[in-house]
């Protein structure tokens, strides 16, 4: 699939059976949800996916699962970052003999890396591969900032590097990126909360792991946003901003999957040593699931 990324783009949590698996029923099942939702693709192996408690193959069942089971519906977007050069590079070339669209670079984390050396591993691992390159900036897991001014010098400097992922709830970098380098790189907001705005203000699109919950509430948003009615995206926005809120005041992932089970679409527990969500914020979040 050639087209590029625009709009609402879910990041897909993973299901786990009982037993601790990759539930691969379940997360075809989820797929289905999204896509009947309206969104306009899928990201596998994100932050929501959980990506950092899997083992590589894992990740590339989950790559190889969502890319057959969407089967060209919309693009495909597999995180194949990692805490090595080499291993990212291993997991983007596998990402693309899956059919996957476009590769997610996070930068590593745990141990943070100086700025050169971040810029160092995406130089590295963008030049080994043959697949559109979205970057993801989230500062709160890997220690370092991708400011815009150092994102825009690498899409200008890399040939594949057409997007980026702007996780760092930073709304003021978010504009910068927006209105300052639009002719070099595409913004995807990726903090849930700030949807309505980045949109407004004229993000290509947005990431958001709510839209495992609600993807036709946010598809509705952007459509709206994309036809000119921003009184409609405001409406619909109101409506939906009440769950989006209960789930990102609370562990994010462990959310999602309380709410999807709510909703009567269960996908299995956080995988350990991730708890489910506390019982007062599951109790929260299934009232407002019920007024929405």
């Amino acid at each position: 699939m050639t087209t590029e990324l625009s709009g609402v783009l879910t990041a897909l949590a993973t299901p786990f059976t009982d037993d601790d698996r990759v539930d691969v029923e379940r997360l075809r099942s989820l797929v289905d949800r999204s896509l009947d939702g309206g969104v306009d693709g899928l990201v596998a192996c994100g932050s929501t996916g959980e990506f950092a408690a899997m083992t590589a193959d894992e990740r590339r069942l989950v790559v190889d699962t969502v890319v057959e089971h969407t089967a060209g519906r919309v693009p495909v977007v597999a995180q194949t970052g990692a805490t090595t050069t080499a291993e990212a590079i291993r997991l983007s070339n596998d990402a693309k003999a899956s059919g996957a669209d476009v590769a997610m670079l996070v930068t590593p984390y745990y141990e943070p890396l100086s700025p050169e050396e971040t810029v160092s591993y995406l130089r590295e691992v963008c030049g080994a591969i043959d697949l559109p390159v979205m970057l993801y900036n989230i500062p709160p897991a890997t220690g370092v900032n991708l400011d815009p001014d150092t994102v825009a010098m690498l899409a200008r400097e890399l040939d594949n590097v057409h997007y980026v992922k702007d996780s760092s709830a930073n709304m003021e970098q978010a504009l910068q990126l927006i209105h300052h380098h639009s002719d070099a790189i595409a913004t995807f907001v990726g903090w849930d909360s700030l949807i309505f705005a980045s949109l407004v203000e004229g993000a290509a699109g947005v990431l958001a792991g709510a839209a495992n919950v609600v993807p036709g509430e946010i598809v509705a948003v952007h459509r709206a946003i994309r036809d000119g009615d921003v009184a409609t995206a405001l409406a619909e926005w109101n409506r939906v901003y009440p769950v989006i809120d209960a789930m990102i005041s609370v562990p994010f992932m462990p959310a999602i999957k309380s709410a999807l089970a709510t909703l009567g679409h269960p996908i299995g527990s956080p995988r350990r040593p991730t708890h489910d969500l506390a019982p007062q914020h599951a109790q929260r979040l299934e009232q407002v699931l019920a007024k929405l």
